[in-house]
């Protein structure tokens, strides 16, 4: 049974500052760029059955440096969608809505934890069947990737936030025992 290979995009302007950033199609900075290079160390040479990628411009270059061939370009691993909350920062948020948790809350006139749901299990659905070939890389975004997380180990979204998750960074989502878990998480390069 192959596993999942989770690839968090190089850092942009945003990401550094702590900007939720979803539909907003930002560039890598200079040091997002020399890290995902990086990536092409950390991943070796394992081969991938697929390398799925968000459509955002970040995660595409982030496959590129890293020496990955994008085989699919799928919207169902963009960022969690902030809604009005794009651009801003959590304590930039909490100061007008006290005790904002994106895990519980999602936001307004953007994405809630329920739809997020809906759209990686539907991804996993997918990529299960794949799995019986090998492994597949999937590139995508911070929320996204701790949710889709969450989701292959059988727990709700909001178990994400428990995940930390660096950008320019690699995980692997397969089984111990014949049981979902996370293999590695937050590898840096």
């Amino acid at each position: 049974m192959g596993e999942i290979v989770v690839v968090r995009h190089g850092q942009t302007d945003w990401s550094a500052g702590g900007r939720h950033t979803s539909v907003t199609d930002l560039d890598l900075t200079r040091d997002g760029e020399h890290r995902a290079r990086g990536l092409a160390r950390a991943l070796g040479s394992r081969p991938f059955v697929a390398v799925v990628s968000s459509p955002r411009k970040r995660a595409r270059r982030t496959a590129e440096l890293a020496g990955l061939t994008i085989t699919d370009v799928d919207a169902d691993v963009v960022e969690w969608d902030y809604g009005d909350y794009e651009g801003r920062t959590t304590e930039d948020i909490r100061a007008e809505r006290p005790g904002w948790d994106l895990w519980t809350d999602g936001c307004p006139a953007g994405e809630s934890p329920e739809q997020v749901t809906i759209r990686l299990d539907r991804f996993l659905a997918k990529v299960r069947p794949m799995l019986a070939l090998g492994d597949v890389a999937v590139v995508s975004h911070g929320h996204a990737s701790r949710a889709l997380a969450a989701r292959w180990v059988g727990e709700p979204v909001s178990f994400g936030a428990r995940l930390s998750l660096d950008t320019a960074t690699v995980s692997v989502l397969g089984h111990e025992h014949e049981v979902a878990s996370l293999r590695a998480w937050n590898a840096a390069v």
